[in-house]
């Protein structure tokens, strides 16, 4: 055995759930170790890497470790080994920072209705807590970020938002007048992105990169709780892969076993182990952790580990305008359609967010370059060429709807003990499968769509037939008050073991049909509270 490594919290991630943790327990006076399988990311760095890449996908700015792979776009089999029936699209970073890296920096508030599913709707389950007592934590979180926004958006506050928020561009005005007789509001969304200088970062100036990687870091990401935990006195430990989580005879957690790059074996030991590994890696993690006393894994009693894996299913949709709406400029999506996101169907079909987008074709054609090349194929040169590409670029808009999904045990993770990585892990097993509810959700999405286009005049437009993925893992360990039924308990501790706690989307038992990071980030505060209190800071 290598290192024998110590704090009083050991932690599992450091992505936003690991970090924002962390770094209270540090501020409280707790010594805490944070363990994260990727290596660091140097931003200066990444923005030269994506401006330089021919193929800009999501994950094009980042570093790769081939001790901790990690599913790519392009590749859905690659990482995932996937079972279907339908394709895993989403996907996520392992690196020092996580996924906020790459995420479009929306971060709205749930619902209260989304957290009493069952009682209203009579599908999925109710959450353990109610939206009051998540609240207080949703401020916290928004004033950790840097939230900037104007409006309730349905969903009560106690205290106005940190900063104004990002103004609408242009076209999410001249779509606002169009559709104004069809009554949907268009909305300015919430969103962890600077509107003014906040916390040390500039503010937006509209570079559209956002995803993948802000230039400047007007845009939250977890990398900047990195930096506050380090300066509390946190110490990450990078290219640290978790294997397993050893279990004492007393049930308690007792140690995370962990491998370097070079294959060595090392191991970290404390009082209380957080697990914030992300929606798939942490149940992967647990289920690894079999032992002769615990052979299905870890924090496993109810069977739950691994199940009711959800996304937020995207229909896409793109159409040219008959009149020029500023396309493509950024952000990325200022403003959206939250009307849809309670509707009275929701007992029969999804609910969903419709997110108006600012970069014209980027996401379903391509850029400006795509319809360059198709112009110059049509014979178009020098300042016709010029004028044309103009025109059209500028009427091109695409729309998404994010589709509530609900939780079903046989959409799983599981480890693929017959298919390892590089360092002789398994992979995730996936199993997936998106449901008729799901699918009517984005039957009604698509018929929304259809009637902002047509109120733009629209005289192209296509509906993407299969589903897009969000990027947002979640309910692959969930929370609630039966130890049988759930994986942990309202205050995210595990019903198994008194000394391990799981962050992360993987604890929501429904998923609402918005972006899950602000949520993320207030469970992890109200946990972080709940450990310093047991630790008794």
């Amino acid at each position: 055995m290598g290192d024998r490594l110590q704090a009083d919290v050991i932690i599992v991630g450091a992505g936003i759930a690991g970090t924002l943790a962390g770094y209270r327990l540090a501020k409280a006076g707790a010594r805490v170790l944070v363990l994260e399988s990727g290596p660091r990311v140097d931003r200066d760095k990444a923005v030269s890497a994506y401006r330089s890449a021919v193929v800009k996908t999501l994950d094009a700015p980042f570093p790769r470790s081939m001790a901790a792979p990690a599913p790519s776009e392009s590749a859905p089999h690659g990482y995932y080994v996937q079972e279907g029936p339908d394709l895993f699209k989403s996907t996520y970073l392992r690196v020092v920072g996580g996924t906020t890296w790459h995420w479009l920096g929306t971060a709205l508030r749930f619902l209260p209705d989304d957290l009493r599913m069952k009682t209203l709707y009579g599908v999925g389950v109710d959450w353990p807590i109610g939206y009051d007592v998540l609240e207080p934590w949703y401020v916290e979180s928004e004033i950790e970020m840097g939230v900037a926004g104007d409006d309730s958006l349905g969903s009560p506050r106690s205290t106005p938002y940190p900063m104004a928020p990002i103004p609408h561009s242009y076209s999410d005005l001249r779509i606002a007048d169009r559709i104004s007789a069809l009554g949907y509001p268009v909305t300015a969304t919430a969103q962890a992105r600077n509107s003014a200088a906040y916390d040390g970062r500039p503010a937006c100036c509209g570079s559209k990169s956002c995803i993948p990687i802000c230039p400047i870091a007007a845009r939250y990401d977890a990398s900047m709780h990195v930096k506050k935990a380090e300066l509390a006195g946190v110490r990450i430990v990078e290219e640290a892969i978790a294997t397993a989580v050893g279990i004492g005879p007393d049930g308690r957690v007792s140690r995370v076993l962990f491998k370097r790059p070079d294959g060595t074996d090392h191991e970290a030991s404390g009082k209380v182990y957080i697990v914030a590994a992300h929606g798939i890696e942490t149940p992967k993690l647990l289920l690894m952790s079999r032992t002769d006393a615990l052979p299905d894994g870890v924090a496993n009693r109810s069977g739950q580990v691994g199940r009711n894996l959800m996304d937020h299913p995207i229909q896409l949709s793109w159409a040219l305008a008959a009149e020029a709406l500023g396309q493509p400029r950024g952000p990325l999506s200022t403003g959206g359609i939250d009307a849809t996101r309670n509707s009275a169907s929701r007992g029969v079909r999804a609910a969903f967010r419709v997110e108006l987008g600012n970069s014209g074709w980027q996401w379903p054609i391509g850029g400006p370059e795509v319809a360059a090349a198709d112009l110059v194929r049509k014979g178009l040169r020098g300042q016709q060429l010029a004028a044309e590409l103009a025109w059209h670029c500028t009427r091109q808009l695409c729309v998404s709807s994010l589709m509530e999904q609900l939780p079903d045990p046989d959409n799983r993770v599981t480890p693929a003990f017959d298919e390892r990585d590089a360092l002789g892990l398994p992979r995730p097993r996936l199993h997936y499968r998106i449901d008729p509810y799901t699918r009517d959700g984005m039957t009604a999405a698509r018929a929304i769509h259809d009637r902002i286009f047509d109120a733009l005049g629209a005289t192209l437009r296509e509906h993407r037939l299969d589903h897009e993925g969000a990027g947002h893992i979640m309910g692959t360990y969930r929370m609630g008050a039966d130890p049988n039924t759930s994986v942990v308990d309202p205050n995210l501790r595990a019903h198994d073991h008194d000394n391990l706690y799981l962050l992360g989307s993987g604890v929501f038992p429904t998923g609402g049909a918005v972006n899950p990071t602000l949520t993320i980030a207030a469970l992890a505060l109200r946990a972080a509270h709940s450990i310093a209190t047991a630790l008794g800071r």
